[in-house]
């Protein structure tokens, strides 16, 4: 009889264990009562019934859910229906707005932070701020003048003026000046004409009563974006108010694949690398780890696309050891980015080797004691000019996606890569700031000097 019982005691233990483990969340808690990594995956879809089936999908083996859906974040209703869903299956919340009117937003946040908590993880807001003024196309406004300020995907600077004239410096050095037709004029065309470098000038249109400008130096005079310091203060202050709105309520995430040092300066408090593209994982693993240490932010990263076909996403494997490096380099957060686009599969473009790869990162290595988050720290760290934003992507890879690169440029790529050759993972890249004290950090300090 006592045989028995013990039976049918060990089996109950067994079958409480078998039915709730689907809804355990990470098995290390910090000594605050959070998880030490948030691993999870970010929906992309237009409806909430594909949103509730993913979460379903991944529960077992996730505990953040991010809604990154374009349409769905225009209907908070919809928002807050999936916000519920992912919370009530034990996971914490990360939603992405890029737009918000910040009368109403303001009242829902409120809510949803009293609501939920601590498992609102964050806002989700605007996606590579630095990746844009790299590579796209970023949009200033002048408070002091009222003029417009666009940086162009191709390096170009383009200033609007209140009285429409249009000041176009090109990547090449040579400066476009556009100023309206007169009223009556035959044409419409506005006027046009070419300043180069070496003093030339070329008229495309003519001005009937004159251009405003004359000269080649008069036009640069008035360049915004001259230099790094401005360059880097207007990228700072451009979505100020946006930010500390949202950070009165919670913390601000974002993603990118680069400057991550002034992504942090501009004021958010966690960036997401964007691993799974062919760069190299170590010197994007060091840029942003760099970056938060000195700073003193959390970081994390958003496995998205090497492929732009099918399938889109890296091979499972590859995916796995990506996060387990990242782990063991500090990582905090992790995501991969699940895109539904047209002819999706059931889940996004994530296939079921994907969620392998997830399942195995979140049971044997978030939930291993073998393996130690932040096990691999930086001892190296190459420090850059303050406000030199660089893409480092490769040896002639522009700064601030606005000015060529130099030889200071080459000299610093070829100190990245003998670094990384020297010290591997153990390297950090930052930049120089009086208030970082690198030394009380690391053991190598490698600076880059200034022009």
């Amino acid at each position: 009889m006592k045989k028995l019982y013990l039976a049918i005691s060990a089996a109950l233990v067994i079958i409480v264990v078998l039915l709730s483990g689907p809804l355990l969340t990470n098995q290390s808690p910090s000594k605050s009562g959070k998880p030490n990594a948030y691993v999870g995956i970010s929906y992309c879809g237009d409806t909430v019934e594909q949103g509730k089936q993913l979460i379903d999908k991944v529960k077992g083996y996730t505990n953040l859910f991010s809604l990154q859906s374009g349409l769905l974040q225009r209907d908070l209703d919809r928002v807050e229906e999936l916000g519920d869903y992912a919370i009530d299956s034990g996971m914490y919340f990360l939603p992405y707005f890029g737009y918000f009117v910040p009368e109403t937003f303001s009242v829902w946040l409120e809510s949803a932070k009293t609501k939920w908590g601590d498992h609102l993880l964050g806002v989700y807001h605007g996606d590579e701020p630095g990746g844009k003024m790299l590579d796209g196309y970023v949009e200033y406004k002048d408070n002091a003048t009222g003029d417009s300020i666009v940086k162009t995907m191709y390096g170009d600077v383009v200033l609007q003026k209140t009285n429409n004239i249009v000041i176009n410096y090109e990547f090449n050095g040579n400066i476009r000046l556009s100023e309206p037709a007169l009223a009556g004029s035959t044409s419409g065309l506005n006027s046009e004409v070419v300043f180069y470098p070496n003093g030339t000038v070329e008229i495309v249109r003519p001005a009937p009563r004159g251009f405003s400008y004359q000269t080649y130096q008069q036009l640069e005079d008035l360049r915004p974006l001259k230099d790094n310091a401005e360059t880097a203060q207007r990228f700072y202050t451009r979505d100020k108010d946006s930010l500390d709105l949202l950070r009165n309520y919670t913390e601000v995430f974002t993603s990118d694949y680069g400057m991550y040092w002034f992504d942090y300066k501009a004021g958010y408090d966690v960036v997401l690398s964007q691993l799974g593209w062919n760069i190299s994982v170590n010197q994007q693993l060091s840029f942003l780890r760099g970056a938060a240490t000195a700073q003193q932010k959390d970081w994390g990263v958003i496995i998205t696309w090497k492929y732009q076909t099918p399938p889109y996403l890296d091979n499972g494997t590859e995916i796995l050891r990506q996060m387990q490096t990242s782990y063991e380099c500090g990582a905090k957060y992790f995501i991969i980015f699940d895109y539904y686009g047209e002819n999706p599969g059931t889940y996004g473009t994530m296939q079921e080797a994907h969620f392998e790869a997830l399942k195995s990162f979140w049971r044997d290595v978030v939930n291993n004691p073998q393996i130690v988050q932040g096990s691999i720290k930086a001892d190296s760290v190459v420090v850059f000019p303050k406000n030199y934003g660089w893409g480092a992507r490769w040896e002639e890879d522009k700064i601030w996606g606005i000015f060529k690169a130099d030889n200071q440029t080459r000299q610093m790529w070829t100190l990245m890569q003998k670094t990384l050759e020297t010290h591997g993972l153990k390297t950090d890249f930052s930049y120089d700031d009086i208030d970082f004290p690198f030394s009380l950090i690391y053991q190598n300090i490698y600076y880059c000097n200034e022009k």
